[in-house]
């Protein structure tokens, strides 16, 4: 089972300040290994790893119930967050840099407008979008991920869970999220964006804004996606249209709260005409 810390991670900023101090840590679950105990793969590696094939028959059925205690336990911590946002970018960003300073305003912001915010729970563009929350008075919350290099929780996630398996950690990002915000990053930003989009692309999830913030960063993507995609049918012009483009904090936050409000309504909408048509039969 993976080890849920309920309140500040303790220790998150120690591990890191110290970690020129001591030997390394990894984390798995509720285990700690240092040293030569330190595993050279991740689970995640193991489990797709084709080559192991002997190990599959007498292996694979426990990672079934490994992989089912880590949903069981995403579930169980995050069924009573507030309405929340994901907000993703790269944990390389210096936090004296452009994306970091907005994502520390966003996540007050976001917070503000009565959002907890959720990220990766690592550093850069995550730890800055976690300290504006906090700082902001909101709940902060960090789903990690088990990676050959830990980088551990930052310290200002209020709750935070380590998983073992990115697609059960990818799940709770969407399905606890109302939005996403996605600012400069790497492969696995882009991960979560073009896994979003396909969602609602495909009507997996419906009426779930996308944001992306830095349009400079993104503006070479997004020509791509309308000159070279769209030109060639491989995704309409109307598919572009799912993401809001924005450098301005307030116009982010309030795409979102105004999509929030037509969901609303539109499910509002859809209860009075159902309350209507059963009132219609009985008569």
């Amino acid at each position: 089972m993976n080890h849920i810390n309920r309140g500040r991670i303790p220790g998150a900023s120690a591990n890191a300040l110290s970690a020129d101090r001591r030997s390394p840590e990894h984390h798995r679950g509720a285990v700690t290994l240092r040293r030569e105990a330190i595993p050279r793969s991740t689970a995640d590696e193991r489990l797709l790893d084709s080559r192991q094939r002997a190990d599959w028959k007498t292996k694979d059925a426990w990672r079934a119930l490994r992989i089912l205690s880590e949903f069981v336990e995403g579930f169980d911590t995050l069924a009573d967050l507030p309405p929340a946002i994901s907000v993703f970018g790269s944990a390389r960003s210096k936090p004296d840099s452009p994306e970091c300073e907005l994502a520390q305003r966003l996540g007050a912001a976001l917070a503000r407008a009565g959002y907890a915010v959720i990220t990766g729970g690592g550093p850069g563009v995550m730890e800055a979008a976690n300290r504006g929350a906090t700082e902001a008075g909101g709940l902060s919350v960090g789903l990690g991920i088990e990676l050959p290099f830990e980088q551990g929780i930052n310290e200002w996630v209020d709750m935070g869970i380590d998983f073992r398996y990115f697609f059960a950690r990818k799940t709770m990002f969407v399905k606890y999220a109302q939005a996403f915000v996605v600012l400069p990053g790497g492969f696995g930003t882009m991960d979560e964006l073009f896994e979003a989009l396909t969602l609602v692309q495909t009507g997996k999830v419906t009426r779930f804004p996308v944001v992306l913030m830095g349009s400079a960063y993104w503006s070479g993507l997004l020509d791509w996606l309308r000159d070279t995609m769209a030109a060639e049918s491989k995704i309409s012009l109307a598919d572009i249209e799912l993401m809001c483009v924005t450098d301005d904090v307030d116009e982010a936050v309030q795409y979102i709260v105004d999509a929030d409000a037509a969901l609303a309504a539109e499910q509002e909408a859809l209860k009075e005409a159902a309350a209507a048509q059963a009132e219609a039969a009985e008569a």
